[in-house]
């Protein structure tokens, strides 16, 4: 990007008096504009005319940029057409093809699925659990499709960002590469491993990058910490401390009421949005307020329990390609990496997994359903998974399935909201378990959830209500999107398992 065409969110003071004066409701809009003309150009333009008598900045702006696509928005199959077959004729409607760079896109080599609504572009962790419905979709080729898009992101950026825009640069999201380069080896054969050991070990690499740079002084760099007997854990993290791009109007505000400095609270609300969890009481200080959010602050165990699994996946690839020594290192790490996650994350008092507050030098006392990652990666025993199971069944069931968190900030990841990939991990976790009544009954009452708002409004969901299932869910940054990628994924997948 040369410097006669910045990035639309480097052309001051032009992005900043769109955002401020909110010429568009959701901040993500303008950036998902694709300008008519260079950045540069416009911005000359902009400056030139900016205080003319008459000026009109939102006319300014529709003169000059094109809105982005819109996937799913308004979409409605026909009257009688069941939830099951809304979803599959959905697929084509929520398929984007290749194209080429157009405003803050980045390219991707091959079609791939996209969320829906305001998310018109790829995200790393929903396609996952999207790429669960494809797989009993029976839609192999786009699941291939997209594991080889993520490993071109990782081949040619260095890891894979929150989403393909140039302003999701400097942060990723939850880690789940490994397990879709493993469920495309569940479909062709193991023997595929050895072709994705390579950005399979530079996504480690991104997430180990700073691990050489700790001591007892520095105990924390990039996503790397050092935890007080010296073992190595990670944490969320983004390499720019600035206010989001996509949500500048909202993350300034925020800036204005609170007693951290700019930098860090705009360090912890990126760092909040690679987990995936924007946002959650989980991430904050006092455990109810949005100015206390310390994200970069908190070793989370969710985190933990995926860079397991991709140390065991690099191994199990590297003892395919017959190099006994790599399998064995990255075997050790691993099991290093679980007795970690044991030590720091297991509450015997709380019986549950919770994460770990650095700054704190002790756990924190939030229970979410992070705390089902080490059952839903088989890292705990037997018998911590039963106290968890306990405590999941007495105070997270709810009649449309799980709840996030047990509390009610007003943030779209706590209580009351239900989020398809958490029910997805809980389900899962508990059958690995053995609690298989309990998995059933979260999951037939997610499916009955996502039937019944279809039936009712003709649209699968963002997230969900599970408390009350007759409201629709609310909180956050942005109304309720619908499409929805990884719901459709879940809903098609649980199904699959458990009938109906």
């Amino acid at each position: 990007m040369t410097q006669n065409n910045p990035n639309l969110f480097d052309c001051h003071p032009l992005f900043e008096d769109v955002q401020m004066n909110q010429i568009f409701e959701d901040g993500k809009t303008f950036v998902d504009c694709i300008p008519k003309e260079s950045t540069g150009i416009i911005l000359q333009q902009y400056l030139q005319q900016k205080d003319n008598p008459g000026f009109s900045l939102n006319n300014f702006v529709f003169s000059y940029f094109e809105l982005p696509p819109v996937f799913a928005g308004n979409y409605h199959t026909g009257a009688g057409t069941t939830a099951d077959d809304h979803i599959n004729e959905l697929w084509s409607v929520l398929t984007r093809q290749p194209d080429e760079k157009q405003g803050s896109l980045i390219p991707l080599p091959n079609s791939y699925i996209v969320p829906g609504g305001r998310f018109g572009e790829v995200y790393y962790w929903d396609s996952y659990f999207t790429m669960l419905g494809l797989k009993a979709a029976g839609m192999r080729g786009m699941i291939e499709n997209m594991v080889d898009n993520f490993s071109h992101l990782i081949n040619t950026i260095g890891y894979i960002p929150n989403g393909n825009r140039t302003y999701y640069l400097g942060r990723s999201q939850p880690p789940f590469y490994s397990l879709m380069v493993q469920m495309l080896a569940e479909i062709k054969g193991k023997e595929i491993l050895p072709h994705y050991l390579k950005p399979l070990e530079m996504e480690y690499l991104f997430w180990m990058k700073g691990a050489g740079e700790l001591n007892e002084k520095n105990n924390t760099a990039h996503h790397a910490v050092s935890m007080t007997d010296g073992e190595v854990l990670n944490r969320y993290w983004d390499d720019n401390d600035t206010a989001r791009p996509e949500s500048y109007r909202e993350d300034v505000a925020l800036s204005n009421h609170t007693t951290q400095s700019p930098q860090i609270l705009f360090r912890h609300l990126r760092a909040g949005a690679e987990s995936g969890w924007d946002y959650s009481s989980r991430w904050f200080k006092d455990g109810a307020t949005f100015e206390t959010i310390c994200t970069a602050d908190i070793v989370p165990v969710d985190l933990n329990c995926l860079l397991y699994h991709l140390e065991h996946t690099i191994a199990e690839a590297c003892h395919i390609s017959e190099n006994g020594g790599a399998a064995r290192a990255y075997t050790l790490l691993a099991e290093k990496r679980k007795a970690a996650i044991q030590k720091y994350c297991w509450s015997d008092e709380l019986r549950f997994y919770v994460d770990y507050d650095l700054s704190e030098k002790n756990q924190t006392r939030e229970i979410t359903l992070a705390g089902v990652a080490p059952m839903y990666l088989k890292i705990a025993t037997q018998q911590q998974a039963d106290l968890v199971a306990e405590i999941l069944q007495a105070q997270f069931l709810s009649p449309g399935g799980v709840v996030t968190t047990l509390k009610q900030t007003g943030q779209q990841w706590d209580t009351p909201n239900g989020w398809a990939p958490l029910q997805w991990m809980t389900v899962i976790g508990l059958g690995q378990y053995s609690h298989h009544a309990l998995a059933e009954t979260i999951a037939q009452r997610w499916i009955k959830l996502n039937t019944d708002v279809y039936n009712r409004t003709g649209k699968f969901m963002e997230k969900y209500n599970v408390v009350d299932t007759h409201l629709e869910a609310g909180g956050g940054e942005y109304t309720g999107q619908d499409g929805f990628g990884w719901t459709n994924g879940v809903y098609l997948a649980l199904k699959q398992l458990y009938g109906g």
